[in-house]
């Protein structure tokens, strides 16, 4: 039998199938229609339409990839803990009605974490195993993805590019023609959005993964950094994209200051050096100044 509280678990688990599921529908949509004359586009989407075993097929592919990377994504956190006999809670899941469906995952630690090496692997095991899932997502789908000829803008929802989805359209399709767009496979949005997780956790301020990989490495001199890190999110959210401004204020609320662990006086291991400057690159690959653009403040301000 399920306990009360995993039992909510499992209820947030399921909203979020049932909300990634339908989002799913948006995406395979735009797959399959991308291109076409938008007269055969209106007359095609109906009630039967959604019984169309093509649409069935991408929304489940979309809602079920994405679902596996963010749940490789907190169970890297919890497995962690229970290795290092942390008390952690199994995942959270949050269903949301937006363009991908859910605002991700997480888990609550309900213990301290005492020791700098447990709260590095802590925190680098979920954001490594959430980019190793998007990988291949990503690829596999750009694989399926197809050009089209250009849409007309301002009818249109430009997402941005993080440099390993370019430089994967690079190996997949070469330079991109100005008058094509990109029309991504469900299967590769999945993989977009595993990277906008990887990177939106990987900032190094506060309670995020990176700033637990911070802190872990360097201490009590990495607060001096929070303020700057807001700064930046604001800027970005000024310039390129408005949600940074919601993320500044919800890092903000959760606490910029950290817990502090005992230093043990143990050098860290070559691996824990090396992981740490590849979780480095992997937030250069995935990060997104911009993840929809046309959607700073100074646009919404015109």
């Amino acid at each position: 039998m399920l306990s009360g509280k995993r039992w909510f678990n499992l209820f947030l688990f399921i909203l979020t199938i049932i909300s990634t599921y339908f989002v799913g529908y948006l995406w395979g949509i735009n797959y399959i229609f991308a291109g076409r004359n938008p007269e055969d586009i209106s007359g095609a989407i109906n009630m039967k339409l959604f019984l169309k075993p093509e649409l069935i097929r991408l929304s489940l592919i979309y809602s079920v990839s994405l679902l596996i990377i963010l749940l490789g994504h907190e169970l890297g956190h919890y497995l962690t803990c229970r290795r290092y006999r942390i008390q952690a809670t199994l995942p959270y899941f949050i269903p949301a009605p937006t363009l991908i469906g859910t605002l991700g995952a997480f888990i609550r630690i309900k213990s301290p974490l005492t020791e700098r090496e447990e709260l590095f692997d802590v925190g680098a095991n979920g954001p490594l195993t959430g980019f190793l899932l998007s990988v291949p997502a990503l690829y596999a789908g750009l694989q399926l993805s197809r050009l089209v000829p250009a849409l007309p803008r301002e009818s249109s929802i430009l997402f941005g590019e993080p440099l390993l989805l370019k430089l994967f359209i690079g190996l997949t399709f070469g330079p991109v023609a100005r008058n094509q767009d990109l029309i991504l496979h469900p299967l590769a949005v999945a993989g977009w959005v595993g990277l906008l997780v990887t990177s939106f956790n990987l900032f190094p301020v506060g309670q995020l993964d990176g700033g637990h990989i911070l802190y872990a490495l360097f201490g009590e001199r990495t607060k001096r950094l929070a303020p700057g890190i807001i700064l930046i999110l604001l800027v970005l959210g000024i310039f390129y994209w408005a949600g940074w401004l919601i993320w500044a204020v919800l890092i903000s609320v959760l606490g910029l200051r950290h817990p502090p662990v005992v230093d043990s006086g143990r050098v860290f291991s070559r691996r824990r050096i090396i992981l740490s400057l590849a979780i480095g690159l992997i937030f250069i690959l995935s990060f997104i100044p911009a993840p929809i653009s046309g959607n700073s403040l100074l646009d919404f301000l015109k």
